[in-house]
C-alpha cells in the first residue's frame, strides 16, 4: 500500500511538472509570433545640404516608395475635369518608368483642377518646403531682401537660419493648421526641414493660400521671389527643369526641389505659369540610378506633355 502511495505522489509531481513547462511555454510562443520580424521603413530621400545637425535615423515615409496608386482626393476645387484622366495618368507615368510622379493643374480662372495624378502620394520636400519658411519669416518681420533672396537662388543657408529663427518645426504646424494642408507632416528630426512631408495636393493649396489669403505684403514678396528664379541656385544646381524649361523665358513663377539619397532622388517642380493663371505641381521619386540630368529631362517632359493644359 506504502509503494502504492510512493507511485500515486510521483505521478501527480510528474503531472504537475509538465503542466507548469506548457503554461510557461505556450504563452512565449504567442508573444514571438506576434511581434514576428522588425518590419523595415520604407525611407524617403533627403537633400544632405540642408541640415543642421545632420539626423540620428532615417525618419520613416507614410507612402514614399509605395506602388503608384489613383488619387483618392484633388488640390482646389472638388471639381476635377476627369475626361481623359486615366490616359493622362498612363502618359505621364510612362515619361517617369523607374519612379513615381505626381501633377495637379489647377485652374484660377475657372476655379477648377483641370488635372489631379497621384496627387495624394507622399514625397519629401526637399527645398519646397522654403515656401513655409518665406511665409513664417515674412510674418515675423524678417527682411524682405533675404527671404527673396532664398527663395530666388534657393539657398539652404538662408533656408537654415530663417528655419531655426522662426520655430523650426513650428513653422510648418502653423501653416497645416493656417492653410488647411491635409497631408502635409513636420520633419521627424528638426534639423532636417527638407525632409517635411509634402503631396501635390498640398503644394497646390500653398499656392492658392499665397494667391488668395495671405497678407500682400507677403504675397508680394514671394512672388517677386518666384518671378525672378535664377538658373543656377545658390549650390550650382541648375534649377530651371520642368516648368521653366518647358513654358520658356518670362512665363513662369517657380519654386524647385532637389535631394539626394536616402536612398532615393527627389526632383520637384512647382509654380505659377501663364500670367500666374495656372498652379502647376509636379513631384518626382526616383532611384539613384537615375541620375540629375535623366530625371531633370524627365520632369520637363512631364510639363511638356501639360501644356495643352495651360494654354500653350
Amino acid at each position: 500500500m506504502r509503494k502504492v502511495n510512493i507511485l500515486f505522489l510521483v505521478g501527480l509531481c510528474l503531472g504537475a511538472l509538465v503542466a507548469l513547462v506548457f503554461v510557461v511555454a505556450e504563452p512565449a510562443r504567442h508573444i514571438v509570433t506576434a511581434l514576428g520580424p522588425t518590419p523595415v521603413a520604407a525611407a524617403g530621400s533627403t537633400d544632405t545640404s540642408v541640415s543642421a545637425p545632420p539626423p540620428t535615423s532615417t525618419p520613416p515615409s507614410r507612402t514614399s516608395g509605395s506602388p503608384k496608386t489613383t488619387p483618392s482626393s484633388s488640390a482646389g476645387k472638388p471639381s476635377v475635369d476627369k475626361t481623359g484622366q486615366g490616359d493622362r495618368t498612363a502618359a505621364l507615368e510612362s515619361l517617369v518608368p523607374q519612379g513615381h510622379v505626381s501633377a495637379v493643374v489647377y485652374d484660377r480662372t475657372t476655379g477648377a483642377t483641370t488635372l489631379s495624378v497621384n496627387a495624394d502620394r507622399a514625397y519629401t520636400s526637399a527645398s519646397l518646403v522654403k515656401l513655409l519658411i518665406a511665409v513664417a519669416a515674412l510674418e515675423n518681420g524678417n527682411p524682405a531682401g533675404t527671404v527673396k533672396e532664398m527663395l530666388s537662388r534657393s539657398d539652404d543657408t538662408t533656408a537654415s537660419t530663417l528655419w531655426v529663427a522662426n520655430g523650426e518645426t513650428k513653422i510648418v504646424t502653423d501653416a497645416i493648421r493656417t492653410m488647411g494642408l491635409k497631408e502635409t507632416h513636420a520633419p521627424t528630426s528638426p534639423g532636417r526641414w527638407g525632409d517635411t512631408e509634402i503631396t501635390a495636393n498640398d503644394i497646390t493649396r500653398i499656392y492658392q493660400y499665397l494667391l488668395t489669403d495671405a497678407p500682400a505684403t507677403v504675397r508680394t514678396t514671394i512672388l517677386a521671389g518666384l518671378h525672378s528664379a535664377t538658373e543656377f541656385g545658390a549650390d550650382g544646381f541648375r534649377q530651371y527643369f520642368g516648368i521653366p524649361d518647358a513654358a520658356g523665358p518670362g512665363n513662369f513663377a517657380v519654386k524647385q526641389g532637389w535631394s539626394c539619397c536616402r536612398p532615393t532622388r527627389m526632383l520637384h517642380t512647382s509654380g505659377l505659369v501663364n500670367g500666374d493663371r495656372y498652379i502647376v505641381t509636379v513631384l518626382t521619386e526616383q532611384p539613384q540610378s537615375v541620375d540629375y540630368d535623366m530625371a531633370s529631362d524627365q520632369v520637363t517632359a512631364v510639363v511638356k506633355d501639360l501644356l495643352p493644359l495651360l494654354g500653350k
